[in-house]
């Protein structure tokens, strides 16, 4: 696998599959249990970035300033976002701020139905994010429930949304100021 002095060789660097670096949104009280199994299962094929709860790490009011650091530290260099929509993630304020800086850079997004969301009818089936709610509406954002993830579905997932073009993207909704 390696030449002489451990460097790897070129074919070795060609069939080398990426590892993509991918965001996680999620609601950190009620959904954390969900990202640390995301995590552990994915970490092998996926570089996984969470906001450590930006409410505690991006200690200001000042909305301009916090979306910068959400784009700026968060959003860019990844492939997509990957909210994991729980019970109440349809919700959170800074959940709503980091699908707006994701799709302000144009990125892939999935939404992924936990287990513990709420049955609700009018909404597609389940409680979502409503600026997720509006991109998977027009094409934009990809959809897809917690029981189908395998490594061979979301590598599909996250192909599906890199390749979405930004035409179908919505981002138009005012930023939620607070958590509902």
């Amino acid at each position: 696998m390696a030449l002489g002095y451990g460097y790897p060789t070129l074919g070795t660097l060609l069939t080398q599959p990426v590892k993509r670096k991918i965001f996680i949104s999620y609601h950190h009280d009620n959904d954390q249990w969900y990202y640390n199994e995301f995590s552990r299962f994915f970490s092998s094929s996926y570089d996984a970035v969470q906001d450590n709860s930006l409410d505690r790490l991006i200690d200001s009011d000042d909305t301009d300033y916090v979306m910068r650091r959400i784009r700026e530290n968060y959003i860019t260099g990844t492939s997509c976002t990957i909210v994991l929509c729980g019970a109440e993630t349809r919700w959170r304020k800074y959940v709503d701020w980091e699908i707006k800086a994701t799709l302000d850079k144009q990125h892939g997004i999935i939404g992924v139905k936990l287990p513990t969301n709420i049955v609700d009818p009018v909404n597609g089936g389940c409680h979502k994010p409503d600026r997720l709610q509006d991109n998977i509406d027009t094409g934009y954002a990809v959809w897809t429930t917690w029981e189908s993830l395998t490594i061979d579905h979301l590598r599909a997932c996250i192909e599906a949304a890199n390749g979405k073009s930004a035409r179908s993207l919505k981002n138009d909704r005012i930023m939620r100021s607070r958590n509902g």
